[in-house]
């Protein structure tokens, strides 16, 4: 694994000096530059999108948390892309695609717990969860 994270710069700057030669240096200039603004896009984006439900979960409203790993999934995704060449592009690729992140999330992690979410009363009462104990009884 280190040595991918030290030959990965090298590997990023052949591909696209590969991609230069198979097309020409502007094309590639153009592809570094178009996948750098979609990038910031989709950085943009999320950000948005995420304090958007961070508010409406402190307004009451449940937001899961799926949710939320989703959009710092695609803030991941947009990091990618801003970064020159196309290993990361194809990384990026990878973890846009919902089915597939999951997939390969759940092989390389292994199954997730489901998250703790208690239940409500339909009629509006407020349920507090925890411990107590009775300090007269103790006296």
């Amino acid at each position: 694994m280190r040595l991918f994270i030290v030959l990965l710069p090298w590997l990023e700057l052949f591909t696209l000096i590969e991609l230069g030669i198979n097309t020409s240096a502007l094309a590639a200039l153009a592809y570094v530059l178009f996948t750098l603004l979609l990038g910031m896009a989709i950085l943009q984006r999320q950000g948005q999108g995420m304090f958007e439900r961070l508010r409406q979960s402190q307004q009451g409203r449940l937001v899961g948390p799926q949710l939320l790993l989703d959009d710092m999934y695609l803030g991941l995704a947009g990091i990618l892309l801003m970064i020159p060449g196309l290993i990361s592009d194809f990384a990026a690729l990878i973890v846009v695609i919902g089915p597939l992140r999951r997939r390969l999330a759940g092989w390389l992690l292994g199954p997730q717990p489901e998250p703790y979410a208690p239940e409500r009363d339909p009629e509006g009462h407020v349920t507090i969860e925890g411990q107590y104990r009775r300090v007269d009884e103790e006296k």
